[in-house]
């Protein structure tokens, strides 16, 4: 079974890269990846969230024609992010299919390849290595609430009420504020 290497340049925090030609002969390749703790908090900070509590990427790969391979997983997270408007820690439960479609660039086959735009999955550029690590931090980055809230996070209301007098001063600073204001002004006095 060939090494997922856990170094590479560009992945610093979950690296966990297979060379493609050392399975290249099999009909599928599985994987289960998970963090070590290290590569677990760095990811946290990566995301932006108070901590990563599980994380766990299985699936496999399996070629297809000409020279491709169809990645399908199962990532699964408990991520602890702050609340957007109270800061208190909100945690989110990811459980999501991941498939993804890796084809030669267009000159390294001979064969055209052909994409169906109705797919679901997304096709991206086949390379000498894949990396499970960075397939597992895109897919965890989509997959987080962009604005975590609790369920009974409100703003109080004297913040509602500054926002409300900061968006008031906001429409007087609009570039043509004062132009509206001169034509009211000479519409009153004629």
């Amino acid at each position: 079974m060939p090494e997922l290497a856990t170094k590479a340049p560009d992945n610093p925090e979950f690296a966990r890269v297979i060379d493609l030609a050392a399975i290249r002969d099999r009909d599928e390749f599985a994987f289960d990846i998970r963090p070590d703790p290290a590569e677990a908090r760095a990811l946290a900070r990566l995301m932006g969230a108070i901590s990563l509590r599980r994380m766990r990427f299985a699936g496999r790969l399996t070629p297809v024609a000409p020279k491709g391979w169809r990645l399908e997983a199962r990532l699964g997270a408990t991520v602890v992010q702050p609340c957007v408007v109270t800061l208190d820690p909100v945690t989110t439960r990811i459980d999501q299919d991941v498939t993804r479609r890796y084809l030669p660039a267009a000159g390294e086959t001979p064969l055209e390849v052909t994409v169906d735009a109705g797919e679901d999955d997304e096709v991206e550029p086949l390379g000498p290595r894949l990396d499970l690590g960075l397939v597992a931090i895109e897919a965890l980055a989509l997959a987080l609430p962009a604005y975590p809230r609790r369920a009974d996070a409100a703003l109080p209301p004297e913040a509602v009420a500054a926002l409300g007098a900061r968006a008031a001063g906001e429409a007087e600073a609009k570039p043509f504020a004062a132009l509206a204001a001169l034509r009211d002004k000479l519409g009153n006095s004629s």
